[in-house]
């Protein structure tokens, strides 16, 4: 979906697949078929904007066969798909019963991840429309933290950041190549995210600022965002005045419980807690600081007194845009719409990319989840219409 800002620059909004998975190109084809093709029907649009998440098989395929990368981009224009971004955090096995831990490997010290972000860079280039020249991929915020501890056990060792400062300005050097080959531009933005190196925006400007090229910037993701407390305004201000480049920004909502120290509250996350994704949790910075108010897990959390409960909790759980859990639990959507408001509704966009990211529809408590693909369409439809609606109540014009 497209729509037009009062600056009169274009505005992509997009969903992203990765809420329906697959490991290769033909998994890719059928989701076409099954899932964003019926998604664009029931918005009754002609086009609609997909943010692929292509596993590494399927990218390999499609950066090896030029004739299989030709196939995909006509298969997108004929069940009317667009495609300016892509989900390069996962690397494969997002699918899988059990992801946690293993969504963030390969990391950036491991020189796969920057084979595989150029191979999707390559990709993209290939999908982009012909009348739009710029495109953006996120990835993972350089590690876990614990993958590669330094000696004095907080975050990476100076050699791994060194390692991974290097591989991602070699990125940045293949992607000047790209523009000048191909003619579009195309960048890539880390991912903040509770439990990473880099947890929050304010922990993106040092790294950032170090590579120091337009090429490298950042993806807010409004659920991370929300989890870690981080005050939108202020986030954002503190990306500005650092020259940090918005690349794109992933729209979702966490899961929020105001009062967790109360056994109905806890009976409602405990819903929440299961097996396949990690739902890092946080108490209020205004209690303890981010990162000592706060589990890996979900469950972590509500076992005894592992996490403070004065104050309220927020679990990286993507819980649908459009719905809300039930009281006594709700959304941070407030967080997305003051983000989104930031974003794109001043003078000049921060960003031309949005990509709502709801991946945890089958992971969500059992009467909740949809039933078939037509109720996940459904879903899916409503949360772009919610997205669509805020981005029009800002000013901007949506386009055919």
């Amino acid at each position: 979906m497209r729509f037009r800002h009062p600056d009169g620059s274009t505005v992509h909004l997009a969903y992203c697949t990765n809420v329906h998975p697959a490991e290769t190109l033909d998994g890719v084809l059928a989701q076409l078929r099954d899932h964003c093709e019926p998604v664009r029907r029931r918005l009754g649009r002609d086009r609609l904007g997909i943010g692929l998440w292509l596993a590494r098989d399927a990218a390999h395929a499609l950066v090896t066969d030029p004739s299989a990368l030709r196939g995909l981009r006509c298969e997108l224009d004929r069940r009317g798909l667009e495609v300016v971004t892509l989900n390069g955090f996962p690397y494969q096995g997002f699918g899988a019963e059990e992801v946690k831990y293993r969504v963030y490997k390969p990391d950036w010290t491991d020189p796969e991840r920057l084979e595989h972000t150029t191979a999707l860079a390559r990709v993209l280039a290939a999908l982009l429309p012909d009348d739009v020249t710029d495109g953006s991929i996120s990835t993972l915020p350089l590690a876990w933290r614990t993958a590669l501890p330094s000696r004095t056990g907080a975050g990476l060792s100076e050699e791994s950041l060194r390692t991974a400062r290097a591989a991602l300005l070699a990125l940045a050097q293949r992607l000047d190549a790209l523009r000048d080959l191909t003619g579009r531009s195309i960048r890539v933005g880390l991912e903040p995210e509770p439990g990473c190196v880099i947890e929050t925006t304010g922990d993106a400007v040092a790294p950032l600022t170090a590579i120091a090229h337009d090429r490298i910037g950042i993806c807010v993701d409004t659920c991370h965002l929300a989890t870690s407390f981080e005050d939108p305004d202020t986030a954002l201000d503190t990306l500005t005045r650092a020259g940090v480049p918005i690349v794109k920004s992933q729209l979702s909502a966490a899961l929020h419980a105001e009062q967790p120290h109360l056994p109905e509250v806890r009976a409602a996350l405990a819903a929440f807690d299961e097996p396949r994704f990690l739902h890092q949790t946080r108490t209020s910075p205004t209690l303890n600081s981010v990162r000592a108010g706060g589990t890996d897990d979900l469950g972590e959390a509500l076992k005894g007194d592992t996490l403070p409960d004065t104050a309220p909790w927020r679990a990286h759980f993507h819980v649908p845009l459009h719905a809300a859990p039930a009281a006594p639990l709700t959304s941070t959507l407030p967080v997305l719409s003051t983000a989104l408001t930031r974003m794109v509704g001043g003078p000049h966009p921060l960003t031309h990319h949005l990509e709502v990211e709801t991946y945890t529809w089958q992971a969500l408590p059992p009467e909740l989840r949809p039933r078939g693909r037509a109720q996940l369409a459904d879903g899916i439809a409503a949360e772009l219409t919610l997205a669509r609606d805020l981005l029009t109540d800002l000013g901007l014009k949506e386009l055919p």
